[in-house]
C-alpha cells in the first residue's frame, strides 16, 4: 500500500543539470558580494594609505590614487617603530610563556590522577571568563609593586598568566586524544613524566601547539586594554601608539591607515606561514567535538 511519504517523493521533480548549475551560480555569486562586501574597509584602508593628505580630502576613500605615494607609510613607520618592536618582544614573550605553562597545565590535568583535579579544572575554565575589569586595582598594585610598571616584562608577564588558562583549556582537547596506554608504556619503560611530555606529548601533537600559539599572539598583538594601562610610555605596544596617531584637532589619514597596515603585517604573515596548522588544529577540533 502507497504511503503518504512514496506519494510525495513521486511528486517531487528530480533537480535537472542545468538547474544545478544555475542554483550553484548562484551560490558562487552571493559568496562573491560577501567577499566584496567584507573586503571594502580593507580596500578603503589601502588606498587611503597611497594618497597624498591633499587627496584624501578630495577624493572618496575607495577611489584608486591617481599616482600612489608611499609617504603615509614612511611617516607611519617613524611613529611605530619602537612600539611595533615593544609588540614584537611582548607578544612573543606572552605568547610563548602562556603556551608553554599551559600545555604543561593540561598534560598534568589530562595524564595524571590527583585530588581536587576536576575542581583545578573548572577554576580554570572560570578563570578564562573572569572580566579583566573586576581586579585592575590588585593588578594595578600588584604590578607597581613588583617595579614592573611600564616596563616589557610587567607586559609579558600578564599576558602570561593571564593567558595561561586559555591555552590550558584547549590543549586538554588535543592531549585527551593521546593513548593513555602509550603514556604508561613510556612510564613502564623508565620515562619520568618530563620525559614523557618532552618525547612522547609534545611531538604527538604539534597540530595543536601551533594552533593555540598563533591563537594566543594574535590576541595579545591586538589586546589594549593591558596595553594602555601597563605599557603607558616606555613599554607603549603598537596598538596604542597607532591610537595615539588620531590626534584631538585634526589627523592625517593616509598616515593613520599606513600605520593600521603596518600593524596588520605580522599577523598576516604568521597566519600565512602558520596557516596550514591553523586549518588543521581547527578540523582536528571539529573531528573531536563530533
Amino acid at each position: 500500500m502507497e504511503t503518504a511519504l512514496d506519494a510525495r517523493q513521486k511528486t517531487v521533480m528530480p533537480r535537472t543539470p542545468s538547474t544545478q548549475k544555475a542554483l550553484h551560480a548562484a551560490y558562487y555569486a552571493l559568496l562573491i558580494v560577501y567577499a566584496l562586501f567584507c573586503l571594502l574597509p580593507l580596500w578603503g584602508t589601502l588606498t587611503t594609505s597611497l594618497k597624498t593628505s591633499q587627496a584624501v580630502e578630495t577624493t572618496s576613500p575607495l577611489a584608486m590614487p591617481g599616482s600612489p605615494v608611499f609617504v603615509g607609510y614612511r611617516g607611519a613607520l617613524e611613529e611605530l617603530k619602537t612600539p611595533l618592536l615593544n609588540s614584537l618582544i611582548i607578544t612573543a614573550g606572552g605568547a610563548l610563556g602562556s603556551v608553554f605553562l599551559g600545555s604543561v597545565c593540561a598534560y598534568a590535568l589530562t595524564k595524571f590522577q590527583f585530588r581536587f583535579r576536576g575542581l583545578f579544572y573548572l577554576l580554570l575554565t572560570v578563570a578564562i571568563y573572569l572580566p579583566y575589569q573586576a581586579i585592575l586595582i590588585p593588578l594595578f598594585r600588584t604590578i607597581n609593586a613588583l617595579n614592573l610598571y611600564d616596563t616589557k616584562a610587567g607586559l609579558i608577564l600578564l599576558h602570561t598568566v593571564f593567558g595561561m588558562p586559555m591555552c590550558a583549556v584547549m590543549f586538554a582537547g588535543f592531549y585527551a586524544e593521546v593513548p593513555d596506554c602509550v603514556v604508561k608504556q613510556a612510564m613502564i619503560d623508565g620515562s619520568g613524566p618530563w620525559r614523557i611530555y618532552r618525547k612522547v606529548v609534545v611531538p604527538s601533537t604539534k597540530i595543536a601547539t601551533m594552533t593555540v600559539l598563533v591563537f594566543q599572539c594574535t590576541s595579545i598583538w591586538n589586546e589594549m586594554l593591558f596595553a594602555l594601562i601597563f605599557g603607558a610610555a616606555d613599554a607603549m605596544p603598537a596598538t596604542i601608539a597607532l591610537n595615539n596617531m588620531a590626534g584631538t584637532l585634526a589627523a592625517e589619514r593616509n598616515v593613520q591607515m599606513a600605520g593600521s597596515i603596518w600593524l596588520a603585517m605580522p599577523v598576516l604573515a604568521l597566519y600565512i606561514i602558520l596557516g596550514k596548522y591553523l586549518i588543521r588544529g581547527y578540523m582536528a577540533g571539529s573531528v573531536t567535538a563530533s
